[in-house]
C-alpha cells in the first residue's frame, strides 16, 4: 500500500515538474533568463575545474595584457587571468546571494508567520521590529556595521540578511493573515489539529509562490549591492576574485586596459538581467492574473 502511495506521489511530482518546465518554455524571455542563470550556476559549481588558471596567480611579465589565445579575457595589473577571476567571482556572487537570501527568507518567514497567526500584541511587536530595521538606509547601515566588524564577505552577508528579512516577514504576515480565516484552516482548527501542523501543512505551502517571486527578484539587488560594497572597499578584500573588487582595481587602468572593467561589468549586467527575467517568469507562473 505504501509503495502505491509513493508511486502516486512520484507521478504527481513529475507531472508538476513537467508543467512547470512547459510554462517556462512558453515565455521566451523567461526561458532566456532561466538558461543564463543555469549557465552561471553551472559555472559557479565547476569553477575549480573550468578556470584555466589560478585566479590569484601573479605573473608580472604578462600584466595588463589584452584578450589573447592564452588569456581569453586578458590579464590585470598583476598578470592574473581575468577569465579565471571572473569564473571564481561567479561562485562568490551566487554563494553570497544564496546564503544571504536563504537566511533572510528563513528568518522573515518564521517571524512573519508568527506575526500573522499569533496574538495582536505579538504581531505589533514583530512589526515594530520590521519598521525599526527598515528605517535605516542600507548604505548608512552598511557603513556602521563595517566600522564595527570590519570589511569582509561575512559582514556583507550579515548586512544583506539584516536589511532583507523584514521584506519577507511582511509578505509572509500578509499571506498568513489572508489564509488564517480560510475554511480549510478553520476546519483543521475545529478538528483539533495542532498549530505547528497547520502552519507547516496548510499555511507555508500556500505562501511559497510569492516568497519565491520576491526572492528571485532580490537576487540581482543582492548581487549588485555586494558588488557595490566591494567596489567601495567595504566587502571582499584583495586578492579575493570578486566582481566589485575587480572593478575597483580596474578603475585606474580603464584607458590602458579597458578589458579589466568591461568583463566584470558585463558579468554583473548579465546576472542582474537574467535573474530579473527569471523573477518575471516565476511571477507569470505562480500568479497568472498579474501577467494577464
Amino acid at each position: 500500500m505504501s509503495e502505491g502511495l509513493r508511486d502516486v506521489a512520484h507521478k504527481q511530482a513529475s507531472s508538476k515538474s513537467l508543467k512547470f518546465i512547459l510554462r517556462i518554455c512558453k515565455d521566451p524571455m523567461g526561458l532566456i533568463g532561466f538558461t543564463i542563470v543555469t549557465c552561471f550556476v553551472i559555472i559557479a559549481i565547476l569553477a575549480d575545474f573550468i578556470a584555466p588558471f589560478d585566479p590569484n596567480k601573479i605573473d608580472i611579465l604578462n600584466k595588463l595584457q589584452g584578450p589573447s589565445a592564452n588569456h581569453f579575457f586578458g590579464t590585470d595589473q598583476l598578470g592574473r587571468d581575468t577569465l579565471s577571476r571572473l569564473i571564481h567571482g561567479t561562485q562568490i556572487a551566487l554563494l553570497v546571494a544564496g546564503i544571504s537570501i536563504g537566511l533572510a527568507v528563513l528568518i522573515g518567514s518564521i517571524l512573519g508567520t508568527i506575526a500573522g497567526y499569533g496574538p495582536n500584541w505579538l504581531d505589533f511587536s514583530i512589526m515594530l521590529l520590521f519598521d525599526m530595521v527598515r528605517s535605516y538606509p542600507v548604505i548608512m547601515f552598511a557603513l556602521a556595521v563595517v566600522v564595527l566588524f570590519g570589511p569582509s564577505l561575512t559582514t556583507v552577508m550579515a548586512i544583506i540578511v539584516a536589511t532583507s528579512f523584514p521584506t519577507y516577514g511582511r509578505l509572509m504576515r500578509t499571506q498568513t493573515q489572508s489564509l488564517r480565516q480560510a475554511e480549510y484552516i478553520l476546519s483543521a482548527q475545529a478538528l483539533g489539529v495542532s498549530t505547528h501542523k497547520i502552519l507547516l501543512r496548510h499555511i507555508l505551502p500556500n505562501t511559497i509562490g510569492p516568497i519565491l517571486i520576491v526572492a528571485s527578484m532580490d537576487v540581482p539587488f543582492v548581487i549588485a549591492l555586494e558588488a557595490g560594497l566591494s567596489f567601495l572597499g567595504l566587502g571582499a578584500q584583495p586578492p579575493t576574485p570578486e566582481w566589485g573588487a575587480m572593478l575597483n582595481e580596474a578603475q585606474q587602468y580603464i584607458i590602458n586596459a579597458p578589458h579589466m572593467s568591461l568583463f566584470p561589468g558585463l558579468a554583473i549586467f548579465l546576472t542582474v538581467l537574467a535573474f530579473n527575467l527569471c523573477g518575471d517568469g516565476l511571477r507569470d507562473i505562480f500568479d497568472p492574473k498579474s501577467s494577464r
